[in-house]
């Protein structure tokens, strides 16, 4: 056995035997001891493997997987650009919380520098997003293996803490097993499967605890991040009478969520009797100018990660790790008219939205959101592409607590977005899967249709609101009309794509729906990978999206 198949038989070993589930590879020369150990290892029944030409892409793939399963999942590469191509994901990485494994396979130390070729210095690429675990070169003698486990170990406990973590591991020809003298030592991990080192994690509850008065007329909002946190201050919201407002995204539990909230925070200035005395932040919200309006009227209180907390307008006043039901006794009083007025507020400005929604001309985003969102069987996952359609859902779709909803809110790229929705199907494998993605997201990984004939295929159906463009630049101050002489062309971006046949070039199954009708039905749960496409004017969207916030202000405070 040559050095690079031991060194990669035992990588792949370890790494089962860390927890890692799934592991993506992407084809390559210099990565191919670790391919063909994991081929073996997925063949054993150790891992399952999913293969993927393209790196952006199958960094996406893992994310998704890592999101579903909720442990760490990896990525393989050969060397030079190839390793760059996993950058967006690494980045999601590390502003989402979700561990990732990039292993990029390396030249050995005495090719860098001489121009050979696919050559990089691709050590702490990624920094200081990702964690590099640098492997030594492999070699003929003894005492590797513990050094080989012992690292495998530290990269996937750093891993398990949500973190990306580069192993960047040099191999030395030959690349492919050949007929060796057997191994100096023993290759083999510890009895019984057991990890090499185990490590504990830090502990899940912070010490940084709420120590302050809590207002009665407390506004809770709620962002990405950890489910535990985000459940456990819904949780106190729900005691105290506070209304919530909760993104797409956010893990509440069973805590009643505020419909159409974001609507009604862009309109608080009619509304003297909702403003709050204290806004409670939990998470990232990173969707709603409403909510970073609200920010600047009254004092802010974050619970999040310390010491990234979330307030890029430096408004927070006190910045906690955790709250939870035990920490009631610093809630000053209970107004039962406070969650009341919030409550009546809301569901006028639902009744309004649906009313308008529905006497507007079909298909808009809003409307193919919150019907999506309505239509989708119990237990269902949800993935919400970038741009319009995770914030369309925020705007006018009833909250479920049935449903799982994912998105990349890390950095909130389109890149990926296709990859991350398959992950997470074949992560959860048991349960109904979708995806409601705009076209230029949709289009911008399009290889994540790629899926070869042998690999496992995912059950999930992706609904594509094609609006030949970026129509959420018709949301934003350059879509006003003074600057149309530039907008169609840089931001409008059309581009005439036609997506039926694009589909059956990766021979994925097609569905146009033209009425609501072919819509609920598109949606009915069915095995295999689809894409349903529903088209839409683009042309309509800022005019519908002023007069929608003008009905809710009037209904809800007028």
């Amino acid at each position: 056995m040559n050095p690079s198949t031991a060194q990669a038989m035992v990588i792949a070993d370890e790494l089962a035997r860390n927890g890692v589930l799934h592991v993506v590879v992407c084809p390559g020369s210099r990565n191919a001891p670790l391919s063909m150990a994991l081929v073996d290892a997925d063949a054993q029944g150790k891992l399952k493997l999913h293969v993927r030409v393209d790196e952006r892409s199958a960094g996406f793939l893992a994310m998704g997987l890592a999101q579903a399963t909720g442990r760490p999942a990896a990525v393989v590469c050969t060397s030079g650009t190839a390793v760059a191509n996993f950058h967006p994901a690494v980045l999601e990485s590390y502003h989402s919380g979700v561990g990732l494994i990039v292993i990029s396979a390396d030249r050995p130390p005495e090719l860098h520098g001489t121009g050979a070729n696919q050559t990089i210095d691709q050590r702490n690429l990624f920094a200081p997003a990702a964690i590099l675990v640098d492997f030594p070169v492999a070699e003929r003698r003894v005492g590797q293996n513990p050094v080989w486990r012992g690292l495998v170990c530290r990269a996937v406990a750093q891993a398990e803490s949500g973190r990306p973590v580069q192993i960047n591991v040099p191999f030395r020809e030959p690349l492919v097993p050949t007929a060796e003298p057997d191994w100096p030592d023993s290759l083999d991990g510890r009895p019984d499967c057991e990890r090499w080192t185990t490590s504990a994690p830090p502990r899940s509850v912070a010490s940084s605890r709420v120590d302050f008065p809590l207002p009665a007329r407390t506004l809770m909002v709620v962002g990405s991040g950890r489910q535990d946190r985000a459940a456990a201050a819904c949780e106190v919201a729900t005691r105290a009478g506070w209304p919530i407002i909760a993104e797409p995204v956010a893990t509440t539990g069973d805590a009643s969520v505020l419909r159409c909230g974001p609507l009604l925070l862009g309109s608080l200035e009619k509304a003297e009797d909702l403003r709050p005395d204290a806004v409670v932040v939990v998470g990232r919200p990173t969707l709603s100018r409403g909510v970073r309006g609200l920010m600047g009227r009254a004092p802010v209180y974050g619970i999040g990660d310390h010491p990234q907390w979330t307030d890029p307008q430096f408004v927070a006043i006190h910045v906690r790790g955790w709250l939870d039901t035990t920490d009631l006794r610093h809630v000053r009083g209970h107004d039962p008219e406070w969650l009341t007025g919030w409550r009546t507020a809301a569901d006028r400005a639902a009744t309004v939205a649906d009313k308008l929604l529905e006497e507007d001309g079909w298909p808009s985003g809003l409307r193919i959101a919150r019907d999506l969102v309505a239509a989708l069987p119990t237990g269902a996952m949800l993935f919400l592409g970038s741009s319009n359609p995770v914030r369309d859902v925020d705007l006018v779709a009833e909250a479920r607590t049935d449903v799982t909803v994912h998105a990349n809110r890390g950095v909130a790229g389109i890149d990926g977005n296709v990859s991350a929705a398959i992950g997470l199907a074949l992560g959860y494998r048991d349960r109904p899967a979708y995806a409601l993605l705009g076209d230029l997201t949709f289009l911008h990984d399009s290889n994540g249709l790629l899926i070869g004939p042998t690999e496992t295929r995912p059950d999930l159906t992706i609904v594509v609101l094609n609006d030949d463009g970026g129509g959420i630049f018709s949301l934003l101050e350059q879509g006003a009309p003074e600057h149309g002489n530039s907008f169609e062309r840089v931001f409008g971006t059309p581009h005439g794509a036609d997506l039926r046949t694009m589909c059956a070039a990766y021979q994925v199954r097609h569905v146009l729906a033209e009425t609501p009708e072919q819509l609920r039905e598109a949606l009915l749960p069915q095995p295999g990978l689809r894409v349903v496409e529903v088209r839409a004017d683009r042309a309509r969207l800022r005019d519908l999206h002023a007069r929608l916030r003008e009905a809710v202000a009037n209904a809800a405070f007028g």
